[in-house]
């Protein structure tokens, strides 16, 4: 990440951010001719915190991106507006906020607090705000963080110029399996604990559905995907156990659909895990380089063509120069098990220039050839790209 420069404001408030600058290019022609081979961006994201007193403080953070093509890649979000209380052994947390569960590499099945925001990025890191009610109780035996959600946020996709899609998908055109639709109230809670070298937490879900299941739609003679939000119950399990220069790590998930919403639920229930390990060698040829190895397997017990971790295997490797200008590498491969086939590559690497300049590159490509397989609706759609971000 890059230096943050804070700016002083009062004694007891701090300004923050960054702005950036990306574009992307595809070198492949798009299967819709509507879709354009390469796209540019500008995004800000100022955060702002103040301090109340002691035990109280106010966060702010907010996102704005413009693309120059995409029109639902135009958008804002609260990413974060809460005030947080700190007690003696506990901490509420009112207002929008983004909570992060997991510790695998290619996949994080725990993390369901809050909705994924794709057309940032198509690994699903990025996510939207989520309006709740946090509790974290802090005891010798463990935390217990107990989340009341208001409101739910719908997934953000492509629009009809956007790359990373088949199909145009229908914006504000969902349907809910719960009455209450948006205004659903969910809940979740999470027990976590250090153990010596393990680290555990085990969480439960009851609410609508993070993950939207689809049904294809003809809307004016085009095919399009239209969104369902099942109400779910899911139970999950994060494990991670440190061992010299290993890290080895399990995210488990058992997920029920409480309710039918009609065609796409031919997984009313199913299982799913990823586990592996990552090892660092540290200091290599004598230098202050480090170079850490992943393996990460994932299982998933739905039907082919659901997900794109039913049976698969990642593989890679993270470089770290440890200079002052924090110069990181990641690159990832992602293997289909059933079909013994390199399905997907990734790599990840940014480099500060200066104080608060920062250069990425992100390159994705994408070879699903087989109809069966998720990645085959990407296929046309491997990419290519370079960001610079200055951090005030």
């Amino acid at each position: 990440m890059g230096l943050l420069l804070c700016v002083a404001l009062p004694a007891v408030a701090e300004l923050q951010g960054r702005v950036g600058l990306e574009e992307r290019w595809f070198p492949d022609s798009p299967l819709d001719s509507r879709q354009r081979d390469h796209s540019r961006s500008v995004l800000i994201e100022p955060e702002w915190y103040q301090r109340l007193g002691g035990d109280d403080s106010l966060n702010l953070k907010v996102f704005y991106r413009h693309d120059d093509g995409d029109v639902e890649r135009r958008h804002g979000d609260i990413r974060e507006a809460y005030w947080l209380h700190v007690g003696s052994d506990y901490e509420l947390t009112l207002g929008i906020n983004r909570v992060f569960w997991g510790v695998t590499e290619s996949q994080h099945l725990v993390d369901i607090i809050n909705q994924t925001d794709l057309v940032e990025a198509p690994d699903g890191e990025e996510k939207l705000g989520q309006p709740m009610a946090h509790l974290a109780l802090l005891r010798d035996w463990g935390v217990v963080d107990l989340f009341l959600l208001p409101g739910f946020r719908e997934r953000t996709f492509p629009g009809v110029k956007g790359r990373l899609r088949s199909h145009p998908v229908t914006v504000g055109d969902a349907q809910y399996s719960s009455g209450a639709e948006k205004k659903h109230v969910d809940l979740a809670a999470r027990w976590s604990h250090y153990v010596n070298d393990v680290s555990i937490g085990l969480s439960a879900f009851h609410g609508t559905s993070r993950e939207p299941l689809f049904q294809l739609q003809d809307q004016g003679g085009a095919a399009v995907l239209q969104p369902l939000y099942p109400q779910i119950t899911q139970s999950g399990l994060d494990l991670q156990y440190v061992q010299g220069d290993w890290l080895w790590k399990l995210e488990a998930i058992y997920r029920h659909l409480v309710s039918d919403v009609g065609a796409g639920t031919s997984a009313a229930h199913f299982s799913a895990a990823t586990g592996g390990f990552e090892r660092t060698q540290v200091g290599i040829l004598g230098s202050d380089w480090d170079l850490g190895w992943i393996l990460e397997l994932s299982y998933d017990s739905r039907q082919s063509g659901m997900t794109a971790f039913q049976r698969d295997l990642f593989w890679g490797a993270r470089f770290t120069a440890n200079d002052i200008a924090g110069t990181e590498v990641l690159v990832g491969f992602g293997q289909d098990l059933q079909q013994d086939k390199v399905e997907l590559f990734r790599m990840e690497a940014s480099r500060r220039f200066g104080a608060a300049t920062r250069l990425s590159l992100e390159i994705s490509i994408f070879d699903g050839a087989s109809p069966e397989s998720p990645l085959y609706l990407l296929r046309r759609d491997s990419y290519a790209e370079l960001g610079v971000e200055y951090f005030f």
